[in-house]
């Protein structure tokens, strides 16, 4: 008998053929009624899970009797319950590295974007209002040669400082929970606290976990500390921000703009932030190039493959308890 796989969002198609001819295979349809019942249904005889952005938790996984694997087609892995995981035995694996640069091109991507105010400059001169020679309030933020503070100097942090380093000749700034000298010397980077790289820089990226110690490292402190020309980037989680925060910071006027790709409650919809026009709003697409998914659900496949053929996985996140 083959064992059985539950797809719990949509993967690439490819993948799933190549599941589809390996395993028994079952889609979880949101069409099909209420997602957690059926989840909660299949997986009670399922060896493995594969997908991405769904809620893990006891709730929609107590059924589950043989479990061995859940392969995230992600890097984070906040929406999945690792203490539940780890008392089940649950293998949890996901996605690294093969997202980096794209995901750093993304925050590059905001960064100029909202520094030069780009989506607001293309509704103004599409809408008719250019008649006449821009002025001040149609003026950007220089970039090259200015300060970049990196919060959280992972490989995608490096990747972006790395961008602003040897393209805009930017001087690097970064803080995290320890000095990474290994990433900041080529760079020429330099580790400070908190408080220094939100006075100091002219730009803020911030590229952190969500857990307990960065839910709402950003608040509204901390965008008083800004300078009031910085240009703020968020790529890694959405409650990393306090939201209503930001959304005050951008209204008065406390930065200049901020370049978004994630937020506190997603799908964004009605939200303040629409009617703001410094501020580069992006429906969280920091992989979404095919290259790059087709690259995270190979990745995925073969956790997957090997953690059901007796073996470990390349990129386990709780790797502990077997």
């Amino acid at each position: 008998m083959k064992q059985k796989v539950v797809v719990f969002s949509q993967i690439d198609a490819e993948v799933l053929q190549r599941l589809e001819q390996r395993y028994h295979v079952v889609v979880i349809n949101p069409k099909a009624g209420d997602v957690n019942t059926q989840i909660r249904e299949q997986v009670a005889d399922a060896d493995a899970m594969i997908g991405a952005g769904r809620l893990l938790n006891q709730n929609n996984l107590e059924t589950a009797k043989q479990l061995k694997i859940i392969s995230s087609v992600s890097v984070g892995y906040d929406n999945y319950d690792l203490n539940y995981l780890n008392q089940a035995k649950i293998w949890l694996s996901h996605t690294p590295h093969v997202l980096t640069e794209t995901t750093a091109d993304l925050a590059f991507t905001l960064l100029m974007s909202a520094a030069r105010q780009v989506p607001y400059l293309d509704q103004w001169t599409k809408t008719g209002q250019w008649s006449r020679t821009v002025g001040q309030a149609q003026f950007g933020q220089e970039i090259f040669g200015q300060t970049l503070g990196i919060i959280g100097l992972g490989n995608i942090g490096a990747a972006i400082a790395r961008r602003g380093f040897h393209g805009f000749n930017m001087n690097i700034l970064y803080h995290g929970r320890r000095e990474k000298l290994e990433l900041a010397q080529p760079l020429n980077a330099r580790f400070c606290e908190l408080d220094e790289l939100l006075q100091q820089s002219d730009f803020i990226v911030v590229a952190v976990d969500l857990n307990a110690h960065t839910q709402h490292l950003i608040d509204a402190e901390a965008f008083k500390k800004m300078q009031s020309h910085a240009v703020f980037v968020n790529i890694s989680r959405g409650a990393v921000v306090d939201e209503q925060a930001l959304i005050q910071a951008l209204e008065q006027k406390q930065i200049f703009a901020a370049g978004l790709d994630v937020y506190e409650k997603e799908p964004l919809q009605d939200s303040v932030l629409f009617q703001l026009h410094n501020v580069v709003t992006l429906p969280h697409i920091g992989s979404a190039t095919s290259v790059t998914r087709k690259k995270m659900a190979e990745l995925a496949y073969q956790n997957l493959v090997k953690a059901l053929e007796g073996g470990q996985p390349q990129y386990v996140v709780n790797p502990e308890f077997r």
